[in-house]
């Protein structure tokens, strides 16, 4: 927000330092960016009286005059205006001046006549277009005059930065009672002087609103008579200070109390409206309607137009529409005022790439109640500024009026919030300053009413942070919290957040680094990984189109993990992340349901340096090896594996079982879509259901058993079987004997002979033990046999 010191002078009488001034208002929220100059680049300019003006003797388009700027000599100067004159006060630019656009004024001759200076036109000095002509300026001027000083231009605009809840200081108003707050000065309101004459304004025109959640209050004023023409200097300076380049002073007038006080307005030709209504409603899908900028715009079914009897002739907050503007030509103006639906203007302003002061301000909310001061104001400045006459009455429709809003405040509780100890009348008189009504009948819990122009407060903690603005947020000191509680350790490790904090420790212990994504991805993320459209959560306003869906898998957050790394010379990469994916679920209050994964990849060497490391790259028993790690230290059942077929992205897929529980899945990523993320070795991903994991983990009893106190006996066993036949369907075999004996089973090699490809060998490690006392050969060869020959018989191998 540009805040130009002469017209903040309007309403508060502030004279002090500027400095301190932006200090201030820093300290209350509004925090200073810079100070500057804006009409810095004509500060050399000097006001010039012509005493003499003559032809030049070889060239009938030039004048040769005498200029007076202040100086012992005067300056010979050649102009080729047609409106130059003896006796005018002009704007001067010496010898050795530099010129907005960087031309730089040095002594030249123009056919033979020496040439020290410039008179200047309003378009060389940047103040407008005109150009046909020099600027005069007024016969009160004395020669020698700073030009910027003479003509009372802006020399101090100040660049504050508004927080998007602070919609109320984006007006010089708003501005100014933050400054009356911080320095306790009276407020001073612009003088209203309306003339009306004749007519009744809501006879001629009806207003119409097809939804008044979309559109609370509409209502416009009709002027007849106007004659266009350029602004006033002193609004046009003002405007042009504040970054507004002039129009016409119909339009300058709605742009001047946009500034001013923070309400758009909108200004249609009466005579290119049709009909004599006006109709709030939304577009239809596809249609086209062409801006003020000359632009023509695709609607969808969600942008809110302003509606003639026939046709749309506005986009509602945003801009007009080139069927109804202001030009030279018109003489009849309906002058618009209302409030929109934020939430709506801040949407169709995005989408379409058209940010304007108006949708600026509306996308925030403005002051429905001042909104008929600041339209009145600016029917009066039309009136004044154009000669036009005011049609008596309004044509409103309010279907939603303003409702006071009151709060409950304790004075103790806010002490305590704000660690301070200020007196109740402090709070108050901070109160009373802001605009807000206090009822303190009940010494602890006042009933404090907010105005209209303050739409960010919407509860009791809202006034507490109003009171520490008004102490100063720099003043509050720093005191560290008392904490009373413990920490408990065995109560924390019940929760889903101390289950959480297991895997992690885990994660970090296993020498996998944690990786945290934002839950937004982009539709292409994931539709490159074959991941079903039906389930997506779109998200209504997002950052950008990389984020404009809830992820439903872990996989494109970790993907563009790993992209991001190996673009960083990082080609050893071992992540988890433990996050939640959401589907849509009509079922839900939300409409979305929310499931919390663990999520696991690798890709890149084994190993993080070769030496004294074996060298190769991570393959499947990497990633089963650390989930059956994971599932081992949660001291579940040892997990069940089986190959699924048909996965979007992995491939292969293998499913992981525990007990009689799906708990996730794990696999490769297939190369074409690890391609995409400029992977040149596999990928591999595994991908868990924490919350079924928490769940068997909360119900299972975990029982302890003796440590062996009697030996073990070993037995070696070489099964030679189909390659068909898995490793893991000849231990389940053997195990599913049950015999007391036999302790555990384990697979020690796979060796496929040179030149055979139908059978290979698998070896296996047998341990047989007695709870009670020690085997003897016989008793262990025994049992073995038992195992050799039910194998035998069960399964196609031999020994």
């Amino acid at each position: 927000m540009l805040l130009s010191m002469q017209w903040l002078r309007d309403f508060v009488p502030y004279e002090g330092e500027i400095q301190e001034l932006g200090d201030r208002l820093t300290m209350l929220g509004l925090e200073l960016e810079e100070i500057y100059n804006p009409f810095e680049a004509i500060s050399p300019i000097v006001v010039g009286h012509i005493v003499e003006c003559g032809a030049h003797p070889e060239a009938e388009k030039l004048s040769v005059c005498k200029v007076d700027v202040g100086e012992a000599e005067l300056l010979d100067i050649v102009c080729g205006a047609p409106n130059v004159a003896k006796g005018q006060n002009v704007p001067v630019a010496k010898v050795g001046a530099v010129m907005p656009g960087g031309l730089k004024i040095k002594k030249a001759k123009l056919r033979g006549i020496k040439s020290h200076g410039m008179i200047c036109s309003e378009r060389e000095l940047e103040l407008s277009d005109a150009h046909k002509g020099i600027m005069v300026l007024p016969e009160t001027l004395k020669a020698g005059q700073n030009f910027v000083e003479a003509m009372n231009l802006e020399t101090t605009i100040l660049d504050l930065g508004v927080t998007p809840n602070r919609a109320d200081c984006l007006s010089i108003l708003g501005i100014a009672r933050e400054t009356a707050l911080g320095f306790n000065l009276p407020l001073t309101m612009p003088a209203l002087n309306l003339i009306e004459s004749g007519g009744n304004a809501a006879d001629m025109l009806k207003i119409n609103i097809d939804d008044p959640d979309l559109c609370p209050l509409y209502q416009a004023r009709i002027l007849e008579g106007a004659a266009i023409k350029p602004s006033p200097d002193w609004m046009r300076y003002r405007l042009l200070s504040v970054g507004v380049r002039p129009i016409n002073n119909i339009v300058d007038v709605t742009n001047y109390i946009l500034f001013e006080l923070g309400q758009p307005l909108h200004a249609f030709d009466r005579d290119l409206l049709k009909g004599n209504s006006i109709k709030v409603g939304l577009a239809s899908d596809g249609l086209k309607f062409s801006t003020l900028d000359e632009q023509e715009r695709t609607l969808k079914d969600s942008d809110l137009l302003i509606w003639d009897s026939e046709r749309p002739v506005a986009l509602a907050g945003v801009m007009g529409g080139m069927n109804s503007e202001i030009s030279n030509e018109s003489k009849n103006v309906v002058l618009e005022s209302a409030v929109f639906r934020p939430g709506l203007i801040r949407k169709t302003a995005r989408r379409l790439s058209l940010p304007s002061e108006a949708s600026y301000r509306f996308e925030r909310g403005v002051d429905q109640q001042l909104n008929t001061f600041a339209m009145n104001r600016a029917a009066q400045l039309m009136s004044e500024l154009s000669g036009a006459k005011v049609i008596s009455g309004v044509a409103k429709n309010e279907p939603k009026p303003w409702q006071t809003r009151t709060h409950d405040y304790r004075h103790a509780r806010c002490n305590s919030w704000l660690g301070l100890s200020l007196d109740p009348e402090f709070s108050k008189n901070a109160f009373t300053l802001m605009g807000l009504e206090v009822n303190d009948s009940d010494a602890d819990r006042w009933k404090v009413t907010t105005p209209s122009f303050r739409l960010d407060l919407e509860r009791e903690a809202d006034l507490y942070e109003e009171v520490a603005r008004y102490f100063g947020m720099d003043k509050i000191p720093s005191v560290l919290p008392r904490i009373s509680k413990t920490f408990d350790s065995a109560v924390l490790a019940d929760t889903p957040y101390g289950f959480f904090r297991r895997i992690k420790q885990w994660g970090r212990g296993v020498g996998l680094h944690e990786a945290i994504n934002y839950s937004f991805v982009g539709d292409e993320d994931l539709d490159l990984l074959g991941l079903p459209t039906e389930g997506r959560v779109h998200i209504a306003n997002p950052l950008s189109e990389d984020q404009n869906v809830l992820r439903t898998e872990l996989a494109p957050g970790m993907l563009n993990t790993v992209r991001h790394n190996l673009a960083q010379g990082n080609t050893h990469i071992r992540i988890f992340e433990i996050a939640k994916n959401f589907v849509e679920d009509t079922t839900s209050d939300t409409n979305t349901r929310e499931q919390t994964r663990i999520g696991v990849m690798l890709t890149g060497q084994r190993n993080a340096a070769e030496w004294p490391h074996e060298h190769g790259d991570v393959d499947y028993l990497d990633i089963k090896g650390l989930i059956e790690h994971l599932i081992c230290d949660l001291k579940l059942e040892t997990p069940e594996v089986s190959l699924v077929e048909g996965h979007s992205y992995l491939e292969p897929c293998i499913k992981i079982e525990c007990g009689n529980d799906e708990v996730g899945f794990m696999g490769m990523i297939k190369p074409d879509i690890a391609d995409k993320y400029h992977a040149k070795k596999e990928i591999w991903m595994a991908d868990l259901n924490v919350e079924i994991l928490r769940d068997k983990v909360m119900n299972h009893d975990i029982q302890f058993a003796l440590l062996p106190v009697f030996p073990p006996s070993r037995r070696d066993v070489t099964a030679i079987a189909p390659v068909s036949l898995h490793a893991e369907a000849i231990q389940k075999a053997i195990l599913g004997l049950k015999l007391p004996l036999l302790e555990s089973v384990e697979l020690v090699t796979v060796f496929t002979p040179e030149g055979q490809d139908t059978e290979r060998n698998i070896s296996f490690r047998l341990t047989y033990r007695h709870a009670n006392k020690t085997l003897k050969d016989k008793e262990v060869d025994k049992e073995h046999a038992k195992v050799l020959s039910a194998l035998e018989k069960a399964l196609p191998v031999r020994f």
